[in-house]
């Protein structure tokens, strides 16, 4: 395992891996354990990207450990679900290489890496459709030791503190279950207890957590697995020009304390930036609520600027924006942080719960709430169509907000007294006076509240239906009965939180084979230039099936990519070379 102490770029390697999260990484460890010398450059002081903060599912069907679970399927069985999701009569050749090598992706990190993964065999499809399961397709990586990686573990992005418990992350599944029913369980006091003394240790010890779940611990151990192989890695080293000889990249210009580096590879370069999130003259192209002039507050990573796709640009590649959902839409609040700060909090969970609803401003529901984070923020993009702001407001009463908390505002026995201080959290003793404090109509609030109570008295959603499919039920509370995602709003006081859209990656990207070679303008491969990940067109569409769907093909894609560069030839050596401007 290499120093992390301040090392010189050298001056050339095989591949060259611009990016670190797990699509980039995923290629460098492909390829270096096939032999090739592998450097990776991350402009961040962290590594990890996105991925470091995801959830860390990948949708991988018919992969080898629900296989194990004797959970077997007939290959058409996914692929009827994906035309169903995809609105197509035949899947094209990337999807048909998504589902032939995503279970040889896993296979292969299993088997020969330090990736372990465990099998999402509850987790459902996020739609009732044909050809759809109710679990085995998503997995998700396993916990893993931080103190494995030794010092890089310091260069490991950390959790996302806002969704984080003092800096330690918590999975799904049985960990956060016993987090929600600590006050009720002493089983899960126990458990929650030694989490919690564990972590603390480790930050004395350590300056953080030690136990890494979810997207946090994949990184990891794709970064364990890159070590291994001697993987090269730098932080702070951004790309800032591509380097050709003729039509072909040859490699590329890397800035290090402030110095210009030219760094040669003899198989190629690979674009892993993750996508555009915050590259805000394309998004305002891209996104429909920031033409007409709403909001958008993306929670992922500030160095999300699209460089990948500038880079390749300046090479002849090109980025079409082509998806009707250009996006993984996530609902966020925007949460003050003192002295001017904010923060961005992402619903993953609280919309899922009974006694918890969205309305817009006129007071009235738009959607159901207990769907996929893509689909209520698409569904929330299209009803604010022809206004100017893009918003909803998360609603509850008393007994809600004490059971789940509401976004940034943590259940009992955690005081709502700092965010309702902060403004964070709006607050009224009757419902027509929290409208007027959020700036909602009261009476249509009013008689939303009354209708929605009229059947979640017996459990039942007449408008939209909420807690009728597998995955609404999925993150409800399976203790609320007789349906886990709905209950009376009637206990006040009543509180309220304002949700605006955000993303987690962009779904347009750059023209790609399907190994990842960049396309020009005719269609042709640039030679030595390749995208992974969030820079390269998702494979989906814009269409979000199920939990784990970047992430699933970004690694499948990755590792062919990375299987690709090893089988290449060498680019010619020439004697002289130009930067790409």
């Amino acid at each position: 395992m290499h120093s992390v102490d301040s090392q010189p770029l050298p001056s050339q390697c095989d591949v060259l891996v611009q990016g670190s999260g797990a699509a980039g990484l995923a290629a460098a460890v492909t390829a270096a354990e096939h032999g090739l010398e592998v450097v990776v450059a991350e402009k961040e002081p962290f590594l990890g990207g996105t991925s470091a903060w995801s959830g860390g599912w990948l949708w991988i069907p018919r992969n080898p450990l629900a296989v194990a679970e004797g959970m077997v399927e007939d290959a058409e069985q996914p692929c009827t679900y994906l035309r169903s999701e995809l609105h197509t009569d035949s899947l094209d050749a990337r999807m048909e290489a998504f589902l032939e090598q995503g279970p040889r992706m896993v296979e292969f990190f299993q088997r020969r890496t330090a990736v372990q993964f465990f099998s999402g065999s509850r987790m459902p499809d996020f739609h009732d459709a044909p050809g759809s399961v109710r679990g085995g397709r998503s997995l998700c990586a396993q916990p893993f030791d931080g103190r494995q990686l030794g010092p890089w573990i310091d260069r490991l992005r950390p959790p996302l503190d806002l969704i984080s418990l003092a800096g330690m992350g918590i999975a799904g599944g049985a960990d956060l279950a016993h987090f929600f029913n600590a006050r009720r369980s002493p089983r899960s006091a126990c458990y929650v207890a030694g989490r919690l003394l564990r972590h603390f240790r480790d930050r004395l010890r350590h300056g953080r957590g030690m136990h890494l779940v979810n997207g946090n611990a994949l990184v990891a151990r794709l970064l364990k697995s890159a070590l291994d192989r001697q993987v090269r890695l730098f932080t702070e080293a951004p790309v800032r020009g591509l380097l050709r000889d003729g039509e072909a990249v040859v490699g590329a210009r890397l800035e290090q304390g402030g110095a210009l580096i030219e760094i040669r590879a003899r198989r190629g370069v690979v674009l892993a930036s993750g996508g555009f999130s915050h590259d805000l003259a394309r998004i305002h192209q891209a996104y429909p609520h920031l033409r007409r002039g709403g909001e958008h507050l993306s929670p992922v990573p500030a160095g999300n600027t699209g460089d990948g796709a500038y880079l390749a640009e300046s090479v002849g590649g090109k980025l079409e924006l082509r998806f009707p959902e250009a996006a993984a839409w996530m609902p966020v609040s925007r949460v003050p942080l003192g002295k001017g700060r904010h923060g961005v909090f992402p619903h993953l969970l609280d919309r899922y719960k009974p006694g918890v609803i969205g309305v817009l401003r006129d007071g009235r529901r738009f959607t159901n709430e207990s769907e996929s984070y893509h689909d209520v923020g698409a569904a929330l993009i299209q009803a604010c169509e022809g206004q100017r702001e893009t918003a909803m407001w998360l609603v509850c009463d008393r007994t809600a907000i004490g059971k789940y908390g509401l976004g940034y505002a943590k259940p009992s026995p955690m005081p709502l007294r700092p965010p309702l201080r902060s403004g964070y959290l709006l607050k009224g003793a009757t419902l027509a006076e929290l409208a007027q404090r959020a700036g909602i109509d009261p009476r249509g609030l009013e008689e939303t509240v009354r209708q929605y109570n009229l059947g979640a008295e017996c459990g039942v959603d007449n408008e939209f239906g909420r807690g009728t499919t597998a995955f609404n039920r999925y993150l409800a509370d399976p203790e609320h009965r007789p349906n886990p995602c709905v209950a009376p709003i009637a206990r006040g006081p009543y509180y309220a939180v304002k949700v605006v859209m955000g993303d987690l990656g962009t779904f347009d990207g750059l023209r790609t084979s399907l190994e990842g070679e960049v396309l020009g303008e005719s269609g042709a491969a640039i030679p030595g230039l390749y995208a992974v990940g969030n820079d390269r067109a998702s494979v989906m569409g814009g269409n979000y099936p199920g939990a784990g769907i970047t992430l699933g093909p970004i690694m499948t894609f990755g590792y062919l990519t990375g299987r690709h560069l090893a089988r290449a030839e060498a680019l010619q050596p020439a004697t002289r070379y130009r930067e790409a401007v």
